[in-house]
């Protein structure tokens, strides 16, 4: 059985955020709002020990597309908003959420806390639209900071040549681009690119290449290569989920 997985490379990672950046541009999420995250493709920076003997790294987080997924098992809808789809990918259908949440209360790592250093942080996993599709007022706003001195909003998108989303005209069964609000939302493998031939967007807009994705089950596939030449490890191994994201080397600034 075909089941994706993606691959991050911990040493490669340099917290540039290009992965937030490409997954927002390609799927349209939200800013920040009310203090929460909006990211389907979120990282945690995280410094550890005493100086001089301290360590660095960034850990990017996302849906980890379980196995064994406590959102699927906890989605009161029939047929499921949120299922498993023929290639492991934990999947939301849009139309069919009703907006209960219990798909989030149940995921053990949607805004979980991460020990770090005797702190915690939260990152997002799934997250709930209650505004629809944002339409980032930013991009259109024609007012300069300095008047006839500095750059507007409008100004700068013209420059681009887009506006996110990147692309609005894919369709997909389970999912569309330009979203209805009061429904939950989360990464899904870029599963409209995957079925494209093309790579998840937050993979290919790497720029040091620390991300793979593949089919986990084929000993050919990059992410099973990477697995079986590093040490690799997975959040929270404990709580029985089985994880398909996984995490190789660790960061060393020298």
């Amino acid at each position: 059985m075909t089941q994706y997985a993606m691959v991050i490379d911990l040493r490669k990672c340099v917290g540039c955020g290009s992965c937030a950046l490409a997954c927002k541009t390609e799927n349209n999420t939200a800013l920040r709002k009310n203090g929460q995250t909006h990211n389907w493709a979120d990282y945690i920076h995280e410094t550890t020990g005493k100086f001089p003997d301290t360590k660095y790294r960034t850990l990017p987080v996302l849906c980890n597309h379980c196995s064994k997924a406590p959102c699927v098992e906890a989605c009161p809808v029939e047929p499921k908003a949120m299922f498993k789809t023929a290639e492991g990918i934990t999947m939301h259908n849009d139309e069919r959420c009703i907006g209960c949440r219990a798909c989030q209360e149940a995921c053990p790592y949607s805004m979980s806390e991460v020990k770090k250093d005797g702190a915690y942080g939260q990152y997002s996993v799934i997250s709930y639209n209650d505004e629809g599709a944002p339409t980032h007022p930013f991009f259109t706003d024609k007012t300069e900071l300095i008047k006839g001195c500095t750059t507007s909003g409008a100004e700068l998108a013209a420059k681009t040549g887009a506006l996110p989303p990147d692309k609005t005209a894919y369709r997909h069964p389970d999912y569309e681009a330009v979203r209805r609000d009061n429904i939950v939302e989360k990464c899904i493998f870029c599963d409209h690119r995957l079925k494209n031939g093309e790579l998840p967007y937050c993979v290919s807009a790497c720029p040091s290449g620390a991300r793979a994705v593949g089919d986990i089950n084929d000993p050919a596939s990059e992410v099973a290569k990477q697995l079986k030449q590093h040490k690799h490890f997975v959040l929270k191994p404990d709580g029985g989920t089985k994880p398909n994201v996984y995490y190789i080397r660790e960061y060393a600034a020298r």
